[in-house]
């Protein structure tokens, strides 16, 4: 028997793939499917089953291109009803693997269809679990992203994990493996460690949701404390994993197409697509089409896209390293971003060679800004995420979040200069690219980001726990 993760770092995401005396299960896999067709075919094995937690809100996944160019069923637990063909396990159920068995365990609370599944080899010793959102390493998956009509609350759904795990999981041995479906920089969750196995025993010693001595009570305040909005693009999501979605090969034929400066301008124009800028960072800010978004490959590419413009029907038009357009339009579609019309052939070069208008971002180092705000001659705003912000800042410095920049508009002064800055440079930079979209073009942005401010000995603040005194 062999289990083998396939992770994709970017989505923070863990696919399973499990070979047993020749055939083969495969556990939430990614969108494209060849990784899995290819390893079996070298391990001269037959998918047999195509396992889904539960109905996935942050990435597409493959399941239904698996299902026809294998004829492996899909399984999900109860209560999933899909608009395709598919088997819905019982509680309980079990599926026979080469010489070793899997195991349907329903565990509603992240949703209500969420199912973990139990590995057993030949013997009828348990293995491992496939636990989906259910349980993470760290923490549980959140339960406020399928609330079923007014009468189901994210309370309603935490006191279903409650039991489920405390029902289903928790009883099994303490040695068996745990295999999750994401890890740390996931939004299915808020305290995800970033290890991505791990044993049940030292999770129940670790997470602080499988606390023994933990009341129900006690638990549904933790887990929903602190939620922030689910990004945009969630339900959309949902909607295609439970609905279907169009092939990676067509997504990719439509995308694919090598378009000129001139026929590339006109598409933009008259199919109202967005420019989407998949470059790195430091090659945007020096030259970018007016009015085009950075978010660039080596980063948090796709959940940036998906958190940043939501809706995955917008048509897209791309502006790539050579070589790498491929990459970005497949990265697009694992979140469900099918609509790319086509990029930029000869990419940003071939736009500037022919004389076409473009824009800058103008930036300082962390030294200039030193200087400025010991004259007190600046606003700074930060776009970190808000805990990032908690633990240190610059004195003075607002925090205006990336994922929530649109909601924080009005605070950018209209005339003077202001200063942004993020961790390291790469979300300062797509902050930017929004901000100019918005009409808003008096930023500068603080190179190297707080890594930089940290090192040049600009003066920093944490955040002091307001005390009452009686």
């Amino acid at each position: 028997m062999k289990v083998q993760q396939i992770y994709t770092g970017c989505l923070a995401q863990g696919a399973y793939y499990i070979e047993s005396d020749g055939e083969v299960a495969i556990i939430d896999p990614l969108r494209e499917v060849n990784p899995y067709l290819d390893k079996t075919k070298k391990d001269k094995a037959k998918i047999k089953y195509i396992f889904e937690t539960h109905f996935h809100a942050d990435f597409v996944s493959g399941h239904l291109t698996l299902a026809k160019e294998t004829g492996a069923p899909i399984i999900y637990g109860p209560q999933a009803n899909p608009d395709f063909e598919s088997i819905t396990a019982k509680d309980g159920q079990e599926f026979p693997l080469g010489n070793s068995t899997i195991v349907a365990l329903h565990t509603p609370g992240h949703t209500l269809e969420s199912t973990t599944y139990l590995l057993r080899d030949k013997t009828g010793k348990d293995i491992a679990i496939f636990s989906g959102d259910t349980l993470f390493l760290g923490d549980v998956g959140r339960p406020d992203l399928a609330q079923k009509g007014k009468d189901m609350t994210q309370e309603d759904l935490a006191g279903m994990l409650f039991d489920s795990l405390r029902n289903k999981i928790m009883p099994l041995s303490d040695d068996i493996t745990v295999y999750p479906a994401h890890g740390a920089g996931s939004a299915c969750g808020k305290n995800m460690m970033k290890e991505t196995v791990d044993t049940l025993g030292n999770q129940k010693k670790m997470n602080y949701a499988l606390r023994e001595d933990m009341t129900r009570e006690e638990f549904i305040e933790e887990v929903t404390n602190g939620l922030l909005p689910p990004p945009k693009y969630f339900p959309l999501n949902v909607k295609m994993n439970k609905s279907g979605y169009d092939d990676i090969e067509t997504v990719l034929d439509r995308g694919m197409k090598a378009l000129t400066p001139e026929a590339y301008e006109v598409l933009a124009n008259e199919a109202d697509a967005l420019i989407l800028d998949v470059r790195h960072q430091d090659e945007f800010v020096k030259g970018h089409i007016p009015q085009s978004i950075f978010i660039g490959l080596d980063g948090g590419f796709a959940p940036w896209v998906g958190a940043l413009i939501g809706d995955t029907s917008q048509p897209l038009l791309i502006i790539a390293p050579e070589g790498r357009e491929e990459e970005a339009i497949t990265r697009l579609s694992r979140v469900g971003f099918d609509n790319t019309l086509g990029y930029l052939k000869g990419g940003f070069d071939a736009w500037k060679k022919i004389g076409k208008e473009y824009d800058i971002i103008s930036g300082v180092n962390a030294e200039t800004l030193k200087t400025l705000i010991r004259d007190n001659t600046t606003s700074v705003f930060d776009v970190r995420k808000e805990g990032e912000y908690i633990s240190e800042h610059i004195l003075g410095a607002q925090n205006t979040p990336l994922d929530f920049l649109n909601d924080h508009l009005t605070q950018f002064p209209e005339k003077e200069h202001f200063y942004i800055h993020c961790a390291g440079g790469y979300r300062s930079v797509i902050a930017a690219s929004i901000l100019k979209k918005r009409g808003i073009h008096n930023l500068v942005d603080i190179k190297g980001g707080f890594k930089a401010i940290k090192e040049i000995g600009i003066k920093l603040t944490d955040y002091i726990c307001p005390t009452t005194i009686k």
